[in-house]
């Protein structure tokens, strides 16, 4: 098993078997999306899809898989807070292009929060499995920002629009097992029992017949490439765009300092708490 250094928030794991695993690897900050992860993952996701494998594991260490944007990250930056947020927007667009377009199998792994920019990169799975102690929540409009990281384009095709628009407009939170109900994932399973669930299933597919997979999955996502590119400049120019407004900077300091705690000097953010939109 080969591993990628540890120091950074993203890492990558190659696996004798062939499965080769994207780790979100920041569990004290809930693996937040601040510009140096989503940098991260943008470098990381697009070497694993230069060399894949047979399959790709999309997992996260610790108790949550993502829980969105780093608002403390975001917050307090007056008339940068809109370049900033598309600069983090833009990386992780980037991340999420490069693992839909991966031509293998890519497995995805969630417990715990999703939230946010957290719900894209679940979604961009073939196979998503998820604990029942899933939380998954959109949560934008909360904070006075629109989807990004590709969920308005993902949830209608899944869910299809009715659902699509609950989820984004009211910000309800599904369950692992209402998001199994609702189409959202491909499988609910107990918390205990994800990991391994999600490895053998990344097992079995590299195993297999890799020409075969290659290529229905070439059948399933012809023609999506360049409209998912579009769409996530488009998600890109929205939520920096509002992110600039006295709305959602008005709505993310409320929302910090209904957390209770004093904004950190960002050059810390390796080692500080996040506080996402979950």
């Amino acid at each position: 098993m080969s591993l990628s250094p540890t120091t950074e928030p993203v890492r990558i794991v190659r696996h004798p078997d062939g499965v080769v695993e994207l780790r979100l690897d920041d569990p004290g900050r809930g693996n937040a999306l601040d510009l140096r992860t989503a940098e991260a993952l943008r470098d990381t996701a697009r070497e694993v899809a230069a060399d894949p494998g047979g399959a790709v594991l999309l997992r996260a260490t610790g108790g949550s898989f993502c829980v969105g944007g780093d608002l403390r990250a975001f917050a307090g930056r007056g008339a940068q807070t809109g370049p900033y947020v598309h600069a983090v927007a833009t990386a992780a667009h980037a991340a999420i292009q490069a693992l839909h377009e991966v031509p293998v199998p890519v497995v995805t792994a969630v417990r715990g929060a999703a939230a946010g920019g957290g719900i894209g990169l679940a979604l961009v799975g073939d196979i998503v499995l998820a604990a029942r102690s899933a939380r998954l929540r959109l949560a934008y409009t909360a904070i006075g920002l629109t989807p990004d990281c590709g969920a308005s384009w993902f949830l209608p095709r899944l869910v299809g629009p009715r659902r699509a628009a609950d989820l984004i407009l009211t910000n309800r939170v599904l369950t692992g097992g209402d998001a199994e109900a609702w189409g959202l994932v491909s499988r609910c399973v107990d918390d205990d029992e994800l990991d391994d669930a999600a490895y053998r299933t990344s097992a079995d597919l590299a195993a297999g017949a890799g020409d075969a997979l290659r290529a229905a999955k070439s059948l399933l996502r012809a023609g999506a490439g360049d409209e998912l590119r579009r769409h996530l400049a488009e998600e890109a120019r929205s939520i920096a765009a509002l992110a600039d407004g006295r709305e959602a900077q008005d709505r993310m300091a409320s929302f910090l300092a209904a957390r209770g705690r004093p904004k950190v000097d960002d050059s810390r953010a390796g080692a500080r708490q996040s506080e996402s939109v979950s």
